[in-house]
Formats: structure tokens, C-alpha cells, sequence
């Protein structure tokens, strides 16, 4: 009886099966790598700090003079962005406030040229995202939550990630974010405490009660995001 020959696998089948071998090792650690990156402040950008033409701070005009962010950010209650304010709007107290200062050269070079002043973006979403400035300002969401205490700060830097776990985050349980209309550019409000109550747990209480007042009830579905 003639016996069946035995199969032989081709010879480049060795280098299939060293690939499929080196993947099944280096995958694992690759994609456990990318994870650590991913969530890495530097990724992130959180306490991303750009150097900015002008040294403005923030810390002086929104913080010790108390200028209202809406001053300058004139758009956020009725536009999707937050306008960077024009060199005109900076001029109106500098045409004689320290109208001299070499701090306040590239102001007035581009008062005068009429060229706008090159501020550095620093909390920039990507462009996929969408996101409207008015609607979360409206909906009483203090430009803090997501700037943090600017008023605070000499030199702005990013205070959150941003990313999309920690928008959905907020969406799912805005409650603790929700703050009196009227207190929302006043970034260092703080709610009434009661006795036996932590300020987490009073800001928690008075914004479910004003998320229902104000009719908060923002969507999670990706096509709020992603348009």
C-alpha cells in the first residue's frame, strides 16, 4: 500500500511563525507602554506653561484689579469660542496706565501697525472636538472648572487634561460644577457650609438643586463631541 506523503510546511512558514511570536511578546508591552503615555501629564498637557509675547497676568488684572473675564473674553456667553481680546481692548487702560513700560512694547507696536498680538493658545482642544464656550457658561459651569483659578495665576498654565474621560465625566454628573449664574466669572465663590457639611458637599447639594432649576441636562452621546 502506498503511504501518503507527509506534508511539509514551506520554508517561509518559519518566519511566520518567529513573527507571530515576536508580536505575541511585544505586543502586550507596547500597548501597555502607549496606556502609560497616554495618561502621562506631559500627554495631557496639563501644566503646559507657554511663553507668552507680553507678560500678562492674570494674576494683577482678573485677581487684584478684579476685572470680570468677560471683559476681555467678550464672547463666551454668546459665541462657541473664547475671544482672545483684541490690542484696542488692552489699549483702553494702556493708552495712560504705564503707557511707557517696555513690558508693553509689542502692545503698542500692534496698536500702531494694527497686526494682532501672537498669544500662544494654552488649553487647545483638538480640531475633531467641538466645543461651545456659551453653552456650558449658560448652563452655569464657572469658567474655573476648566481653566482653574486663573485669577491666581502670573502665568497661566493648562490645570485640567481635557481629554475625553474627564469631559464625560463632568456630563454624567455635572451636579458638584453648577454654581449660581451670577457667581460664574467669580472664580473664587464658595458656597454657604452648613456645620456638618464639607464645601464638595455643599457645592454637591446647592448644584442638584440649581441643575434642575436651570433645566442642566447635558448629553453624552459621542455626537456632542464628535460632529
Amino acid at each position: 500500500m502506498d503511504l501518503k506523503p507527509l506534508f511539509m510546511f514551506p520554508k517561509w512558514s518559519n518566519k511566520v511563525t518567529l513573527g507571530v511570536l515576536i508580536v505575541l511578546h511585544v505586543l502586550p508591552l507596547y500597548l501597555g507602554a502607549l496606556v502609560a503615555y497616554g495618561f502621562d501629564p506631559v500627554t495631557l498637557n496639563v501644566g503646559y506653561q507657554p511663553t507668552q509675547p507680553v507678560p500678562y497676568s492674570h494674576a494683577l488684572h482678573a485677581g487684584e484689579l478684579g476685572i470680570d473675564c468677560r471683559y476681555c473674553h467678550n464672547t463666551v456667553e454668546k459665541a462657541g469660542f473664547a475671544a482672545i481680546p483684541p490690542t484696542e481692548t488692552c489699549m483702553n487702560c494702556h493708552k495712560g496706565i504705564r503707557a511707557t513700560s517696555d513690558k508693553l512694547k509689542v502692545v503698542r507696536e500692534s496698536y500702531l501697525s494694527g497686526q494682532p498680538i501672537p498669544w500662544v493658545k494654552v488649553n487647545d482642544l483638538p480640531d475633531y472636538v467641538y466645543f461651545n464656550h456659551a453653552a456650558h457658561v449658560n448652563a452655569a459651569v464657572s469658567c474655573v472648572e476648566c481653566h482653574g483659578n486663573v485669577n491666581h495665576m502670573e502665568v497661566v498654565s493648562q490645570e485640567k487634561p481635557l481629554n475625553m474621560a474627564w469631559c464625560v465625566q463632568c456630563h454624567r454628573s455635572p451636579e458638584s460644577r453648577i454654581r449660581p449664574r451670577d457667581q460664574v466669572t467669580n472664580l473664587d465663590w464658595k458656597p454657604a457650609v452648613k456645620e456638618d457639611q464639607s464645601v464638595e458637599q455643599a457645592k454637591y447639594e446647592l448644584g442638584k438643586a440649581l441643575k434642575d432649576k436651570y433645566h442642566v441636562n447635558p448629553s453624552v452621546d459621542c455626537v456632542t463631541c464628535h460632529r
